[in-house]
């Protein structure tokens, strides 16, 4: 099979499409046909040699994290898929490849009338916002604050947030207000003078700030929510350990990607691919992804 790979740690241009054996199904694992699969800033870390918690990248590596898919190989033992299942579903590293084995466990069903290239990157940005606003304990009524609100992350927690009840405010450069207008937000821009512009269209009160762009994010929030422990970041931990704020991580689930799923069919939850890359572009792929002003996510296709 074809698939990304890093044999040596650096920038996108280290990254080559290579031939690699074709995995088979373990026990209790299947295999995925890869229609789909997300760029995620993380699959930029792991290519310049950082390694997800318990895990150890071995090079040559292939990231991705996410992905969808036809069934096409049972494992022994494993039960709840048939080959020509079409899933989504994840997992840490591999799967920006034409293949991948995972446990049936971490599947979900594919609506059909979700698009290959949604499929393929719901599951690590929408896991990471629903675990963001639990852990936030983000509910109706409340006013939260999403900064980097029209990334990946940023769109579906915006969504997610609104469908919790919640009024939400979201920093972006102007060229995304209106976009975020349409997911039900109140636009600010980001930068110097954030936390006056945040007062201005909350005079009530900010409950809760979600950091997903980091560029000064945390401190900003400090002066807008009265209880620390409802400011978190996913990207600058640095600066969350040193003011003594949340970094938040959780466990992706089946569970929590099939309530993603249940938003989507009913109509609550917009899914944004701002462009699809073959594999022999994954470096353009990194690129784009690495500028920060991606609206949404960018995907592979296999």
């Amino acid at each position: 099979m074809k698939a990304v790979t890093v044999p040596e740690f650096g920038g996108p241009e280290v990254l080559r499409v290579t031939e690699l054996p074709t995995p088979t199904a373990g026990p209790g694992e299947v295999r995925v046909r890869v229609y789909a699969t997300g760029v995620q800033p993380a699959d930029l870390a792991v290519r310049e040699g950082w390694a997800p918690p318990g895990v150890t990248v071995e090079l040559p590596a292939v990231p991705g994290n996410e992905f969808a898919g036809v069934v096409d190989q049972l494992g022994e033992g494993s039960s709840g898929r048939q080959v020509g299942d079409e899933v989504l579903g994840f997992r840490v590293l591999h799967s920006h490849a034409e293949y991948v084995t995972v446990p049936a466990s971490q599947l979900v069903a594919k609506p059909a009338g979700m698009p290959w290239e949604q499929a393929g990157s719901l599951s690590a940005s929408g896991q990471t916002a629903h675990v963001a606003l639990t852990e936030l304990k983000v509910g109706r009524g409340e006013t939260v604050l999403v900064h980097g609100a029209s990334g990946g992350v940023g769109t579906i927690a915006v969504q997610l947030a609104r469908a919790w009840g919640a009024t939400v405010i979201g920093t972006a450069s102007e060229r995304n207000h209106d976009y975020l207008r349409e997911l039900g937000a109140i636009p600010v821009t980001y930068g110097e003078g954030l936390a006056d512009r945040v007062r201005a269209v909350a005079p009530q009160g900010v409950d809760a700030a979600f950091d997903a762009a980091g560029r000064g994010a945390l401190e900003a929030s400090l002066g807008l929510v009265a209880d620390r422990d409802r400011i978190g970041t996913i990207v600058d931990y640095a600066t969350a350990g040193r003011l003594g704020l949340r970094a938040l991580r959780g466990p992706r689930t089946a569970e929590r990607l099939a309530e993603l799923v249940g938003l989507w069919e009913s109509g609550g939850l917009r899914l944004e691919v701002a462009e699809t890359f073959p594999l022999e572009r994954a470096a353009d792929a990194h690129r784009l992804v690495g500028g920060g002003h991606v609206r949404g996510k960018v995907v592979l296709t296999p």
